[in-house]
């Protein structure tokens, strides 16, 4: 029955805890003070156990950092009328103190004095720490002022003065401690050191340890005094002084522990003087290695410790020294010391920034195996570093990772994730991450919000952009430089330098001064939109405000004359820069290099890629390609001479180059070269990429050699490459010229086995292949492949088939596919017509070329040259001379240039009605407009002169005059290099007689 009773009383508690829980403090605080009208009374003599273990849950609860369950549990202690003696009591305040819940540890000690227990000093102390926690020092003084006090309620207080800054307000507590007879202590004097040494006031802090550490007083220096002025001086670069203090220890007859060592360690790296940091390890590891008696005890003290090595391992992974880093890990797992979460998250941080993210990884697990929980910092390196290289998928498992061991998302780890969202292109997951702020009622801060703002300039949405800087005015959080910049720059990228600088007078407005950067942004964007006038003004204000030049505007000015052609004045702003102090980088030295090579400069351009590598800035792949191509593009070099050249200045190139190199061997057809320039490539630790493949693959193709053309293809599968929608193309190609349908699908499914990813691009591409040769069967079968492959065919796909029939002459078959499109809600375009109107001029279908002319304006649609060319020569091949002439006269208004073949075409027809005075006027007229006649101009024009000179009803001189000009057009042709044709060479030997042996026909 007992047992029953105590089950009831346990699950009644349980649930109380749990409905408990859910209310406010304010709540809970009403609750206890009505107790006395609980229902579960318990009887005095078993008071005292259950105050033990509700004080042993509260404990529980507040170790588990489940707050809300401790107020509840506390609450229900209350409610069951259950009053805790003063041992109790203070064991309460204690543990809500220690844990950081010091709001409730007020509620308690009022609920303590309300229940008539009379606190004693430690419960006051209590008190008094956590207020001082708090930084209510007024409510802190007046408890130790209005009750008894001790030296520790003072020293308390005290840290609480100097916690806020106070510090002479904390000193001048001494002399109130000295009035009430309570004594000064080692605390007290090292509280007050410490307070000086945080405000730089070192001279101030050994002021205090030498009036408290005097002869006459009983206080004596110690190790905490010395070490915490040791760590001031070193803080404030101030390290000879803090030498002095550490030396002159055994005068005062103390010995440096283990922490004066750490001090001097770390402030040593700071310095980046790692060689003595270095020795000083030595000198601790020198204790471990006596074995003398008098060694043994000072050993134990200052042996090197944990602290000691990530110390080291700490500042070397900070300037990237990863190798001394873990050796000086090695060295420490050897020594029996196991590495603790801030050594393994050092050495990650570090291995990330040297790009070694699979050592960082394998670091990562091991600290979970030896029992070391990452944190949220762990996290948030992994996170941050593999969003920055685009591995959004990893940084997912590991934030998932987070979440299930319940590790809590503070400031930092959002807004790297939130940054890294926005660099991998996932604009809407980094909005969704801003959001994941929001709901966890966090502030965002300046850093937050300046990723958030460059993340949106950076996608575009410029507007969204302007709204959260409003935001950031709305929520006090001042907009620093860096936003100001990003959204300028946001604006001079996008070619609105008015907006640009409308954000920029923003900026001065809210008291943000523009800087170098700032201004530099502005006079480039105004440059590039051709507002000369604006940028110099720009960059006059930037003088008169006493911002001196540098390398960014420097490089504004070299680019803006280089677009201009003004290459003299470029050298001349780089020269006035460089008297003035502004000392070139690569990237100066590097666009004038271009420009120079630009304008034909080569000469200077070497000079000037010489005084580079004199100057000791080297070339970066950029310069290098700069000058392969400068050199490449002057034709005065061959590639492989330039490659040599380079070779013995010491230049390494880089992927770029070699694709650079490679096309200009596959350009002049030596295939040989380019290999072995492919073959090179691995030799510099390099691999050939798909552009590299794309031009290999267009070098052979074009040389016929189709063999090697698979032997690349082999290479591409082994190497892992996948073929681009551009190599699909060429080799599609390649294996339509046997025009055999079975080798265009076998290339087609070769590629896709090798991983190419078939999209709508590439249906469109072997559909027109097939419809190109005439196998509109074949693309029909595709097209069906197509749509079940969850593709629509668009106006490309619409206007291969229209292409197709018409190349077949099925021109029915084109009209109805024209007017499928258009019932499947697919607009047709210019090209749509233009194919359409070859095939139904060919067919001689002029009633529907004129119903389709129609069509195509009210669509809006305007005709271009390809459209005028195609009517012309359709009109004229089909004897419709009115409507081609008409046609042309269009065409010539309009601005068009026709093509050779449509005058050809006009020349036929008025030579075939003997017209040949205004055939050869159309000529001249072609000639005028930068057409130059070929081969077939001339045999029109001789076979038209011929065929008019036979006429019976011409007079002698005027056949005469046809014979001549026969002549004059024969001569002309042999000098361009034209051969008549053999229908030409039929209508000249009747015309003239039969040729010479000596004549060139």
């Amino acid at each position: 029955m007992m047992i029953m009773c105590k089950r009831q009383f346990v699950k009644h508690l349980i649930a109380n805890i749990k409905s408990v829980s859910s209310l406010s403090l304010a709540q809970q605080s009403r609750m206890c003070s009505t107790s006395q009208n609980s229902k579960f009374m318990i009887s005095p003599e078993k008071s005292h156990l259950y105050v033990s273990f509700f004080c042993t849950l509260i404990h529980i609860f507040l170790r588990c950092r489940r707050f809300s369950m401790a107020h509840a549990a506390f609450s229900t202690m209350r409610g069951c009328n259950l009053v805790p003696d003063l041992r109790f009591w203070n064991r309460l305040l204690l543990q809500f103190n220690i844990f950081g819940d010091v709001d409730q540890v007020m509620l308690l000690y009022f609920d303590m004095l309300s229940c008539g227990v009379i606190p004693n000093v430690h419960t006051r102390n209590i008190v008094i720490h956590s207020l001082c926690k708090i930084g209510n020092t007024e409510q802190a003084i007046e408890l130790v002022r209005k009750n008894e006090s001790d030296n520790v309620s003072y020293n308390t207080l005290i840290w609480g003065f100097c916690r806020k800054g106070l510090v002479e307000a904390g000193f001048g507590l001494v002399c109130e401690m000295v009035k009430r007879d309570i004594s000064v202590d080692n605390f007290t004097c090292n509280i007050l050191i410490k307070g000086f040494c945080e405000m730089g006031l070192l001279l101030k802090a050994r002021w205090v340890m030498e009036m408290f550490c005097h002869a006459d007083q009983a206080i004596s220096k110690d190790i905490v005094g010395l070490n915490t002025i040791i760590h001031g001086y070193f803080k404030a670069h101030e390290v000879s002084d803090g030498l002095e203090i550490a030396e002159g220890m055994g005068h005062v007859g103390v010995l440096p522990d283990i922490v004066t060592y750490n001090i001097l360690i770390n402030g040593f790296c700071k310095m980046g003087d790692f060689a003595t940091a270095k020795s000083l390890m030595e000198e601790l590891l020198e204790y471990g290695n006596v074995n003398s008696t008098e060694n043994l005890d000072r050993m134990l003290f200052i042996k090197p410790n944990v602290i000691t090595y990530t110390t080291l391992i700490s500042n070397y992974s900070k300037q990237s020294k990863m190798d001394k880093a873990l050796c000086m890990y090695e060295e420490m797992t050897k020594n029996g010391l196991l590495p603790d979460l801030v050594t393994y998250s050092s050495l990650i941080h570090g291995l990330c920034q040297c790009g070694r993210i699979l050592d960082a990884k394998q670091l990562f697990e091991e600290m979970k195996i030896v029992g070391v929980d990452p944190n949220h910092i762990t996290y948030s390196i992994l996170i941050d570093y593999l969003l920055k290289h685009g591995d959004v998928c990893t940084a997912s498992a590991l934030q998932c990772q987070m979440v299930v061991h319940g590790i809590s998302f503070d400031n930092v780890v959002l807004t790297s994730l939130m940054y890294g969202l926005f660099k991998a292109g996932k604009a809407r997951d980094a909005e969704r991450m801003y959001q994941t702020f929001i709901n966890f009622n966090m502030d965002p801060n300046y850093i937050t919000y300046t990723a958030l703002l460059d993340g949106r300039i950076k996608s575009g949405d410029m507007e969204s952009a302007e709204f959260l800087l409003q935001e950031m005015e709305q929520k006090k959080v001042v907009p620093n430089i860096f936003a100001f910049s990003a959204l300028i720059n946001g604006y001079v990228k996008r070619g609105i330098p008015d907006a640009a600088m409308a954000s920029m007078k923003k900026m001065v407005h809210n008291n943000v001064m523009p800087n170098v950067f700032t201004y530099g942004n502005m006079i480039d964007g105004c440059f590039k939109a051709g507002k000369q006038d604006v940028a110099l003004s720009l960059y006059e204000e930037m003088k008169s405000c006493g911002i001196l030049d540098n390398n960014f505007v420097l490089d504004a000015f070299v680019n803006n004359f280089k677009r201009q052609g003004k290459i003299e004045e470029a050298e001349a702003i780089l020269r006035d820069m460089v008297s003035s102090g502004v000392k070139p980088d690569l990237v100066n030295y590097t666009s004038l290099m271009d420009g120079l090579f630009k304008s034909g400069k080569h000469s200077a351009a070497l000079e000037l890629a010489q005084e580079m590598k004199d100057t000791g800035l080297g070339f970066d792949t950029v310069a290098y390609n700069v000058v392969l191509n400068g050199l490449l593009r002057s034709g005065e070099y061959e590639v492989y001479s330039i490659y040599s050249e380079m070779k013995r200045f010491g230049l390494v190139p880089d992927l770029l180059s070699f694709n650079t190199m490679i096309h200009a061997c596959c350009k002049e057809g030596k295939l040989e070269k380019a290999f072995n320039l492919w073959n090179e490539i691995s030799g510099h630790g390099l691999k050939p990429n798909s552009v590299t493949c794309n031009i290999m693959l267009r070098g052979l193709c074009e040389v016929g050699e189709i063999d090697k053309v698979m032997e690349l293809l082999n290479e591409m599968q082994r190497m892992g490459l996948q073929p681009t929608r551009s190599i699909y193309k060429v080799l599609i190609g390649v294996a339509s010229k046997e025009r055999k349908a079975e080798r265009i699908l076998g290339m087609h499914k070769r590629l896709i086995s090798m991983g190419l990813k078939v999209d709508q691009t590439v249906h469109n591409t072997l559909i027109s292949t097939f419809c190109r040769l005439g196998m509109t069967a074949c693309a029909t079968s595709q097209l069906e492949k197509m749509r079940e492959g969850g593709f629509s065919p668009d106006v490309i796909t619409y206007n291969s088939f229209i292409q197709g029939y018409c190349k077949i002459s099925v021109t029915n078959k084109a009209l109805e596919t024209y007017s499928k499109m258009l019932v499947e809600g697919v607009s047709p375009n210019v090209a749509t017509y233009n194919h359409l109107f070859e095939g139904l001029t060919a067919s001689r279908m002029f009633q529907e070329v004129t119903v389709l002319l129609e069509d195509m304006r009210l669509r809006g649609l305007v005709l271009n040259a390809n459209t005028f060319d195609t009517l012309v020569s359709g009109y004229g091949k089909m004897g419709y001379k009115k409507e081609a002439i008409m046609a042309y006269c269009e065409m010539i208004t309009k601005g068009f240039v026709p093509r050779i073949s449509t005058y050809n075409v006009l020349m036929s027809e008025f030579a075939k009605v003997g017209k040949m005075k205004q055939a050869q006027e159309l000529m001249l007229e072609m000639q005028g407009r930068g057409v130059q006649p070929n081969a077939s101009t001339y045999d029109i024009l001789v076979s038209g002169w011929c065929k008019l000179s036979k006429h019976l009803q011409l007079d002698r001189y005027f056949r005469v005059s046809c014979h001549a000009e026969v002549k004059r057009l024969l001569h002309e042709m042999n000098e361009k290099g034209f051969t008549p044709s053999e229908s030409t060479l039929s209508h000249i030997s009747p015309a003239l007689g039969k040729p010479r042996k000596q004549s060139p026909w």
